[in-house]
């Protein structure tokens, strides 16, 4: 189908999963890690500590996403945004209200359940659901929405923090949620999308459709997520921390916030490329390589001083991310099937809402050991690397078994 008639003939649908993306900034990290500083200041928290806290209240969301992520099989995309979104916006309201460590936990917790978290697991969920034969392309058409709040709403946050206030600024987070979101995603979504006559025949899948439990005895799973990760791990590492990095390097925290604008013009970029490709070749032909620019800009982040390397290293990142985005909604069900998706990405969610814990956290604790933060980045280059040449073997097994099967 012709591009221009795609997005025609689906723009509800897509605009619907654009928002969803769009509006889960408010719980992600690059988001969030704008008010580390003034967190930390204020609550009196070293590097670690705050990491730690992070960390838990992450671990504790990913533990509670298996539990959740199943609604999404059962329920529309309509009843998951009614639900979703305003206690979104009620855990921005928990942020700017926090004034005590406990409540200030619940908050962190609730932004990562619902905005990393429910928010994204439903959009990718539908999205996969909805399309199959051009699964790849949509996939890269709604996740844009995230890629446009990355590339919006740090530059915003860090001007209405400095006008308003840290706590002012979630409060006008929450109030965009209900009056901005929750109306028009919830009338975008209203409408459950059927195949239709003029959907081009989907490309057959490598198995069957394999329930959760099935998913996680199969060993080749867990290969995988150790691929998928790393974008979750390393991207909110350097991210959670960039206020100690600009520190570090004497750069300004203005210039790393306006790379954010490079980073999401280049993940758009290749989200739309990688979409392209993988409804032509697979997601299992491009998972070997598509780590290579982001290890590469680690490398250079890790290594060099001069500011250029802040650009340098977004533009490789956000390459990176832009297949990561795709293969995301795309490599799952076309590994194991879409019947049980809901429940089966509920896991897969809840492992990268892991990872993206542990990095910061980790990260935090081993600053506070005295660990060069420029070495870490450097090694987590090279664990890019590493894992690339892994997945070359792990997609040659799984291309044998689905003949096999």
């Amino acid at each position: 189908m012709p591009f221009i008639a795609f997005l025609r003939d689906n723009a509800r649908w897509l605009g619907g999963g654009f928002l969803l993306f769009f509006f889960s900034s408010v719980g992600q990290t690059f988001l969030i890690s704008l008010s580390a500083g003034d967190i930390r200041r204020e609550f009196s928290l070293s590097h670690g500590e705050f990491g730690s806290l992070y960390m838990a209240a992450t671990l504790a969301s990913a533990l509670t996403l298996p539990r959740l992520g199943h609604l999404v099989d059962r329920y529309s995309a309509r009843k998951m945004t009614l639900a979703i979104v305003p206690l979104l916006a009620v855990a921005a309201a928990c942020m700017a209200l926090s004034r005590h460590i406990a409540m200030l936990f619940v908050a962190i917790y609730l932004l990562r359940l619902l905005g990393q978290g429910m928010m994204t697991h439903t959009a990718f969920t539908v999205m996969a659901r909805w399309f199959s034969a051009q699964r790849g392309r949509a996939v890269s058409l709604a996740t844009l929405g995230l890629n446009t709040g990355e590339a919006l709403l740090p530059l915003g946050f860090v001007a209405l923090a400095a006008s308003v206030g840290w706590r002012n600024s979630w409060w006008l987070a929450a109030g965009a949620l209900l009056l901005l979101g929750l109306p028009l995603i919830a009338s975008l979504v209203a409408v459950e999308r059927e195949a239709q006559a003029s959907d081009p025949v989907a490309r057959v899948g490598l198995a069957r459709d394999w329930t959760r439990p099935q998913v996680l005895r199969d060993p080749l799973f867990y290969l995988l997520m150790l691929a998928m990760a790393p974008p979750a791990f390393i991207g909110n590492t350097i991210f959670f921390h960039q206020v100690y990095l600009v520190e570090l390097r004497g750069w300004s925290l203005q210039a790393f916030a306006s790379a954010f604008t490079l980073y999401a013009l280049m993940t758009i970029a290749f989200t739309l490329v990688s979409g392209q490709l993988i409804d032509r070749l697979s997601g299992l032909r491009l998972l070997p390589f598509y780590l290579l620019p982001l290890g590469l800009g680690l490398l250079l982040l890790g290594s060099l001083q001069a500011s250029w390397v802040i650009f340098a290293f977004m533009a490789m990142y956000g390459m990176s991310n832009g297949f990561s985005l795709s293969l995301y909604g795309s490599l799952w069900p076309e590994i194991y099937g879409v019947k049980h998706l809901g429940a089966v990405r509920a896991v897969i969610v809840a492992v990268l809402v892991f990872a993206s814990a542990t990095g910061p956290g980790l990260a935090g604790l081993l600053i506070d050991a005295g660990v060069s933060y420029p070495a870490l980045i450097v090694g987590l280059g090279g664990y890019c690397g590493l894992i690339s040449l892994l997945m070359l073997r792990v997609t040659r097994r799984l291309k044998a078994r689905a003949q096999q099967a």
